[in-house]
């Protein structure tokens, strides 16, 4: 297979995870917002399955109750490429446990992906401003979290907002790996596409996420970790924050989230999730949990970049999910052994072993277990955690 031209950003490319200025911003409530969402998705989604109403559920802005009043909130913030999906299992989890949970849909995304050609990150910005702020007048605390790029944002708006009682980061995209990511800002203009669309090689979309962005949408990404890193360097950050990463992430620079970790978050009940080795002892403080990725008991060879919110018996990502991603950076022909239905192995982006086909691992074995950490971290801004030990996949 041909090396891709811009194989330095493939990893990234992998994860798909306002188009327009007629993207729906600027309500005064969640739910016109998620009203408004739905009818812009409605006219412009390009839909990958015959269920429109299922992808429009899966795609839009989400909201899970808990079972009595509320008493705190959450807004989630998914990744690039992404969707609300991402937070299928994590909100529901925080819902049990008496939180609000909101997702927003960014702009540029949930439709198709020739809709990020113009966003910019400034609406991304726009809209976690706004539903943070409306989240505010109805909860007693608010949390927020994201997903990678979610991530850099949810923490931009903390650092800004004392009033935000605490973070939750899976994946947070703060450097990426690649030396190279920087030059997507200025080739726009003359490849708007750093991977040809609709190639015939990958498809552009599955129902819940995209396959291919524009190179503008790399670009937002490249500037959102910009400004965690300008974030970072300003002060600690005081308030709780749990983070869950993995060692082998083919996108991001996981070493300097450990270490911004260790030297930024200062709360004596943050915790961090290290799945793969143990890391150097300086590093392995008592607020870092680590958990082995190799997993041959599941065909794991590694944890990848957007599994770690997935339990195994989600219905699309799961163990037995629906929706399996072969484009996984391996040969053609294994990637068609996947799309066939063969039996595979699970990792990041990239990853390869002779006699293996891989497909990206999209479940965390220990999911249950790292939710229970997550909601010890969020039990009390004020107390220590016990960190749980029960921790067999």
């Amino acid at each position: 297979m041909a090396k891709h031209p811009f194989a330095f950003l493939l990893p990234l490319l992998a994860l798909q995870a306002c188009a327009s200025t007629g993207t729906p911003l600027g309500q005064s409530s969640f739910a016109q917002y998620r009203e408004q969402t739905l009818e812009w998705m409605q006219q412009h989604r390009t839909f990958q399955t015959d269920d429109h109403a299922a992808e429009l559920e899966w795609n839009a802005p989400r909201e899970w109750r808990p079972a009595g009043q509320p008493k705190s909130g959450i807004l989630l913030v998914h990744g690039l490429g992404d969707s609300p999906w991402s937070f299928n299992d994590v909100g529901t989890t925080l819902a049990a446990q008496g939180f609000l949970v909101r997702t927003v849909l960014l702009p540029g995304h949930g439709t198709q992906p020739s809709d990020m050609l113009d966003v910019t990150l400034k609406q991304w910005q726009q809209v976690v401003r706004e539903q943070t702020q409306i989240l505010a007048k109805e909860v007693p605390k608010v949390y927020l979290g994201g997903f990678s790029t979610g991530a850099n944002l949810a923490l931009d708006y903390a650092y800004e907002h004392n009033e935000i009682a605490g973070l939750v980061l899976f994946s947070p995209a703060f450097r990426p790996d690649n030396t190279y990511a920087w030059v997507t800002q200025y080739i726009g203009w003359f490849k708007p596409w750093l991977a040809k669309p609709n190639d015939g090689i990958r498809p552009m979309q599955t129902p819940v996420r995209y396959l291919n962005v524009p190179t503008n949408g790399f670009a937002q990404f490249y500037r959102s970790a910009l400004m965690a890193q300008a974030r970072l360097k300003q002060r600690t950050y005081d308030k709780p924050v749990f983070v869950a990463i993995t060692q082998h992430d083919s996108v991001l620079d996981t070493a300097y989230v450990l270490d911004n970790f260790n030297q930024r978050f200062s709360h004596p009940a943050s915790r961090l999730i290290w799945y793969g080795d143990s890391p150097a002892p300086a590093a392995k403080t008592p607020r870092v949990l680590v958990r082995n990725d190799y997993l041959p008991q599941y065909r794991i060879a590694r944890f990848s970049h957007m599994g770690l919110m997935f339990s195994p018996d989600n219905r699309l990502y799961g163990q037995d999910g629906t929706q399996r991603i072969c484009w996984n950076g391996q040969e053609t022909a294994d990637m068609q052994k996947c799309l066939n239905g063969e039996q595979v192995w699970y990792s990041d982006w990239g990853h390869r072993e002779p006699g293996k086909v891989f497909a990206r691992l999209t479940f965390n074995p220990y999911y249950d277990w790292q939710s229970q950490v997550m909601m010890q971290v969020l039990s009390d801004a004020g107390a220590l955690v016990k960190t749980p030990e029960n921790v067999a996949p």
